[in-house]
């Protein structure tokens, strides 16, 4: 075991804070109780979470990863770092310091690098068009590499990150009943971290965000996506850590063996 100073905190849905290399990340910051038909399930985020962030990281366009009451909330010159073309949505709202990035390119802030990396996402920001933007997920590196999937389904190329990924972030389910499109699911996830082979998963995008009235005839998928997951990893990437987090849990990456 190591120490590395470095750690994750899962504050639910695809909200993630990385501390790595110094620097303190959110990941597609969605910080309210409630988001349009979707009521929040479980704590409120602490207000500690959204205080000193040195950069905030969009995956793409859709409201439940780019909300703007969230975002203001850090402040409009907090760093944002968006996929190539995202940037005049924020910019229109005021944010003063916005990254684009493509698939690639990476940028350095306050001593960890972030690079784009492939999704497989729908890009549009819905329910209002116009703008559009390809999906984007990320590596931050400091001591360790973190993989921040974003919202993505599974494609071939997640193998080239293999052997390079120290923990990943994988979304193992949605905001409702069902899944649309360019998700994955437990199984799905399951078989992305045996392409990937990070030392430790995290499973994230589950059992936060609902449709208001739904829980009662679905809550199962408020609780079950996590350990179908780690179920489902079990068998097709024994070598791989599965670790569960609640939505507020931190993890300490020097507790990650090397």
């Amino acid at each position: 075991m190591t120490t590395t100073g470095e750690r994750v905190t899962w504050v639910g849905h695809a909200t993630v804070l990385l501390e790595i290399g110094g620097a303190r990340l959110l990941t597609d910051p969605v910080l309210r109780a409630r988001l349009a038909h979707l009521r929040r399930h479980g704590p409120r985020p602490r207000p500690e979470v959204a205080e000193r962030i040195d950069a905030a990281l969009i995956s793409h366009l859709h409201l439940d990863h780019l909300h703007l009451p969230s975002l203001r909330m850090l402040g409009r010159d907090v760093r944002v770092i968006v996929p190539r073309g995202a940037g005049p949505v924020l910019a229109r709202r005021g944010f003063s310091d916005v990254v684009e990035l493509a698939v690639g390119e990476r940028v350095d802030v306050a001593g960890a690098t972030i690079t784009a990396l492939r999704a497989v996402h729908d890009g549009r920001r819905h329910p209002f068009g116009g703008a559009v933007a390809e999906a984007i997920g990320f590596a931050v590196d400091g001591a360790q590499r973190v993989y921040f999937a974003g919202d993505t389904d599974i494609f071939d190329a997640m193998a080239d990150l293999a052997g390079r990924i120290d923990v990943a972030l994988l979304p193992v389910w949605g905001w409702g009943p069902s899944l649309g499109p360019g998700h994955m699911d437990p199984l799905t996830a399951a078989r992305a971290a045996a392409l990937v082979r990070p030392r430790l998963a995290i499973p994230i995008h589950w059992g936060t965000l609902f449709p208001i009235g739904l829980e009662v005839r679905h809550g199962h998928v408020l609780v079950e996506p996590p350990e179908r997951f780690a179920h489902h990893v079990r068998e097709l990437a024994p070598g791989v850590e599965v670790r569960v987090l609640a939505p507020g849990d931190a993890l300490e990456l020097g507790t990650v063996a090397t």
